[in-house]
């Protein structure tokens, strides 16, 4: 069946795409052992919808940078490409990291690639939905998601931006918030037949 609609995720390597993915559809994704093994995106489809996982980016244990780059032009030639088709970028960000990560970068004076990618993302006028997994990891969850939407130039408190940031803990199985704002996309395109396929666990 031809492709009509698409939900892409996108995150650096080891944030728990894969994972994600198979708590809501039920459906594996093969992923490589180690990060950047998977150098290209990999598909599930139900009906005319395609889920993608696309590669892992950022630092890469053992990679050689020249890979690495080459890794994210593949993913922001693949957002370009198929611009038209999809419903709704999911970007995952590991909740317990995210924060210490961005101010490394930015003491450096380098932009960090999550923050990149959501304005390259925002550029193209994509809806995207910032998916804080880990959350089992973090303590103060309020806190943390308040400082995580101030990284991404949102103005906290994070609970203003319930319509677009889902704090999720794939391995607990609480996934339900990003379910939730997934439907909500797919309702938005008038395919509520398609809610099966993202399970409210």
């Amino acid at each position: 069946m031809h492709t009509k609609h698409e939900i892409i995720f996108a995150g650096r390597s080891n944030v728990g795409k894969s994972s994600l993915i198979k708590k809501l559809t039920g459906k594996s994704v093969k992923t490589g052992r180690r990060p950047g093994v998977t150098r290209k995106p990999v598909h599930i489809t139900f009906k005319d919808l395609l889920i993608t996982d696309l590669p892992g980016y950022g630092f890469l244990h053992g990679v050689p940078e020249a890979v690495s780059e080459s890794i994210k032009d593949a993913i922001v030639h693949y957002i370009e490409d198929n611009h038209d088709r999809i419903v709704c970028a999911v970007q995952v960000v590991d909740a317990s990291a995210f924060c210490e990560i961005v101010d490394r970068w930015q003491r450096r004076g380098e932009i960090p690639i999550d923050i990149e990618l959501f304005e390259f993302l925002c550029d193209l006028d994509m809806d995207t939905i910032i998916a804080a997994n880990k959350m089992d990891l973090v303590k103060d969850q309020d806190y943390k998601l308040d400082q995580i939407v101030e990284r991404f130039d949102l103005l906290p408190p994070w609970r203003q931006w319930l319509d677009m940031v889902a704090p999720v803990s794939a391995k607990k199985g609480d996934t339900s918030s990003l379910a939730a704002l997934l439907r909500d996309r797919l309702h938005r395109v008038g395919r509520d037949d398609l809610f099966r396929y993202v399970r409210m666990v």
